[in-house]
């Protein structure tokens, strides 16, 4: 597992944020996943990666993993978007 940076932490709580905007949390996530909320936290904080719960949590926002963590995922042309 990584450290988060600041930018990380900044992007945790961006996203709680959203999720509340929309009416829902990362409870609601890790619920509907079966999950541990802590386990959903780790994803959103940038300590471990899951696609499942990226998936999941993006879904919530109506956006797309790679909208929500660009630097976790390729470009088409093979690299990681800064």
């Amino acid at each position: 597992m990584h450290r988060p940076t600041p930018t990380d932490l900044r992007k945790h709580e961006r996203i709680k944020f959203e999720l509340r905007l929309v009416g829902s949390s990362l409870a609601k996530v890790s619920r509907s996943l079966g999950l541990a909320q802590s386990t959903v936290s780790v994803v959103s904080m940038g300590h471990g990666r899951s696609h499942r719960i990226q998936e999941a949590i993006a879904s919530e926002l109506g956006k797309t993993p790679e909208e929500l963590w660009p630097k976790r995922y390729r470009t088409k042309e093979g690299f990681k978007m800064n």
